[in-house]
């Protein structure tokens, strides 16, 4: 589990930390986001929080999702 600021509600964590790792080439453009489970698991919360995270992230134009194949980094 990865430890983050609190001040701020925990999708906004989640989404700064994976805005973080693309940014930093942890996640490559094109390349597959892991999934909402397994980042719920890593984060420490429910699944409907990380996916309010990669909404935003969506929102922003990071990713992309592909219904059936994922979401990818733009």
């Amino acid at each position: 589990m990865i430890r983050m600021d609190v001040a701020q509600p925990p999708w906004r964590r989640i989404a700064a930390a994976l805005e973080q790792r693309i940014a930093d080439g942890t996640y490559a453009s094109g390349s597959r986001l892991p999934g909402t489970v397994p980042l719920s698991v890593e984060f420490g919360v429910a699944p409907s929080t990380v996916a309010k995270a990669v909404q935003d992230l969506k929102r922003r134009g990071l990713v992309t999702a592909s219904p059936g194949w994922g979401t990818f980094v733009v």
